[in-house]
């Protein structure tokens, strides 16, 4: 018997520390990744090899490297570190906008990157047609923000590498 997205005990530990100079912002584990203990861990998932040829990582990683990342000064984190499965499938109140912040602020990372519009949406509490791919407004006293295409399979319809490319460009003049 399958057990629902909601019941896999196993969550994403995040991976963050003071001053890195990027941290993922995804909005919760795939049933994957859950499963796994890594991020990004579908093999669809186009994370890895974006991350790779946008020039943000010096080769393709793994998802079991993910904690690798660290040292490179990348980090990983989720809205909810609770819900797990598509995006749909995670109930609305599993999402810790407030936790997430707070983390952000104790950990001061120079640039924080969603990546999807749906992450991005919970963050800034507008709808997802209303965010834009790419470098976001300054928000006071937060670092810088973009918002990438998701990597996710089950956005392929709409994915493009050149959200990456410019944040790979950003943080490489940082």
């Amino acid at each position: 018997m399958m057990s629902s997205p909601d019941a896999i005990t196993h969550r994403l530990p995040d991976q963050l520390r003071a001053n890195l100079r990027l941290v993922f912002v995804g909005t919760a584990a795939s049933t994957r990744s859950a499963a796994v203990g890594h991020y990004y861990a579908h093999p669809g998932n186009r994370f890895w090899r974006a991350l790779h040829e946008a020039a943000i990582t010096p080769r393709r990683y793994q998802p079991d490297e993910f904690a690798a990342l660290l040292a490179l000064g990348i980090g990983f984190t989720d809205l909810s570190k609770s819900g797990a499965g598509m995006d749909h499938e995670i109930a609305r109140q599993s999402f810790d906008v407030a936790g997430f912040r707070a983390k952000i602020e104790k950990y001061r990372p120079k640039t924080i990157a969603f990546t999807s519009k749906k992450a991005a949406s919970l963050f800034y509490n507008r709808s997802t047609s209303a965010i834009a791919l790419g470098q976001q407004p300054s928000v006071s006293d937060f670092p810088d923000v973009f918002v990438l295409s998701s990597p996710s399979g089950a956005a392929s319809g709409t994915w493009t590498l050149q959200p990456w490319r410019d944040l790979a460009e950003w943080i490489g003049r940082q």
